[in-house]
């Protein structure tokens, strides 16, 4: 489930991305004023405008929509923390570890020494 959410949250980001770098800026008007009347032409006599703003906005929607549901996601997977300060039982079980220098006194762990050269 999380990853189907995913993968539509990242085809939304991709849509929202191309329309609106297809969406023209507010000075935009001025230059069809000079003889750019091809703008009119494609998305009928009121421009692109409201065709487009309502896309984004319901892909901004789906957006919002889609980061609500992953970071519900992300927090529910992982119960038990995995950074911070642990649980005392975990320290007091991390405390009775054997050390180095726990071990037997009887142990001989004795390295042979060279010799010294004496020149």
């Amino acid at each position: 489930m999380q990853v189907a959410i995913l993968m539509i949250h990242v085809v939304i980001a991709v849509a929202l991305v191309v329309l609106i770098l297809l969406q023209q800026g507010k000075g935009a008007e001025a230059g069809a004023a000079f003889g750019g009347g091809a703008s009119q032409t494609v998305f009928g006599s009121r421009g692109s405008g409201n065709f487009l703003s309502r896309t984004t906005a319901l892909l901004a929607a789906g957006f919002f929509a889609t980061s609500m549901a992953l970071a519900y996601f992300a927090t529910q997977a992982g119960q038990a923390p995995e950074a911070g300060i642990p649980d005392s039982r975990l320290i007091e079980q991390q405390q009775n570890v054997p050390t180095l220098d726990d071990r037997p006194a009887d142990v001989d762990n004795a390295a042979p020494v060279l010799e010294e050269s004496s020149e």
